[in-house]
């Protein structure tokens, strides 16, 4: 029976030579990305920043509303079609885009090697990656087996099937897949399919390539019962991210703690948080996680 470890953990992200949190505070940061930098909004940053520099290529200002909105203002040239970075093995395209990220989520580095750990030695692993995005995560994955990458988004899954491309990926057994998530999820639970792992993040509201409407409040609870549904005692993860919500990492993983209470190991939650490049760097926190660790922790 899945155990909840009532303890937060911290998952720390550190900068490689592609990306780094250069600094933070007054609720903005500073980040690299190769040659170009940028600063972004950051509403945890609330403490002052440590640089007096914070020259930078381009900066996102947001709107007024709360729920996003904004636009990119450049000091210098930057390529609209975006630039190469590289962590290990995977190769994959950066670009400003109009929802003020650049086109993958660093701090979700960590994960990716957590994943790969559950999955060592593990011949031929299946994942799931539903809400997959441009495919950084699923590209890590496929170094241990096939993949099935889900997002409602065909701009998304084109662009992930370019950094397949673009990583000499793009003849691994991945499944690209563009469809609503949720309804992906419950298919798969009645064509009786199962997988090794599984890694949602989900957004706080969306739509379906159809016009499903995507609710986080309201709908995560059935998707979580489906991919139950998905996983069995063979199973090695599930990993939940969530990101701008007023919620607590306590209240996601009594979610998997419920849903997967049948199956053996540990159920852990905590923050996922940036180190600032440097020896005594801040970290800056920048998602809550739950996660099901089949190994008992």
């Amino acid at each position: 029976m899945a155990r909840l470890d009532s303890a937060p953990r911290l998952m720390i992200g550190q900068g490689w030579s592609d990306f780094g949190l250069v600094d933070s505070g007054h609720g903005r940061k500073l980040e690299r990305y190769r040659r170009y930098r940028f600063i972004r909004p950051e509403p945890q940053a609330l403490w002052t920043p440590r640089q007096a520099d914070w020259a930078a290529d381009g900066e996102f200002v947001p709107g007024s509303d709360e729920d996003g909105g904004g636009r990119w203002m450049f000091d210098r040239p930057v390529p609209r079609e975006g630039w190469d970075l590289t962590r290990g093995e995977v190769r994959f395209t950066a670009s400003c885009t109009p929802f003020r990220h650049l086109g993958f989520f660093p701090d979700m580095a960590p994960v990716w090697d957590w994943m790969g750990d559950r999955l060592e030695g593990k011949a031929d692993a299946s994942t799931l990656n539903l809400f997959g995005y441009t495919g950084v995560g699923t590209l890590s994955l496929s170094a241990f087996g096939p993949v099935t990458h889900v997002d409602a988004s065909k701009k998304s899954v084109a662009q992930a099937r370019a950094n397949a491309a673009l990583s000499g990926m793009a003849e691994r057994p991945v499944r690209w897949i563009v469809d609503d998530a949720a309804k992906f999820a419950a298919r798969e639970v009645r064509r009786g399919r199962r997988y090794d792992g599984i890694i949602l993040d989900p957004p706080k509201f969306g739509r379906g390539p159809d016009g499903e409407v995507w609710r986080l409040e309201e709908n995560l609870p059935g998707l979580i019962a489906d991919c139950r549904h998905l996983l069995d005692a063979e199973s090695r993860f599930l990993f939940l991210t969530v990101y701008a919500v007023r919620m607590s990492s306590l209240a996601i993983a009594g979610l998997l703690a419920e849903a997967l209470a049948d199956l053996p190991g540990t159920i852990e939650h905590g923050d996922l948080a940036i180190r600032e490049d440097g020896d005594d760097g801040r970290l800056l926190p920048t998602a809550i996680f739950a996660r099901w660790n089949a190994q008992s922790a």
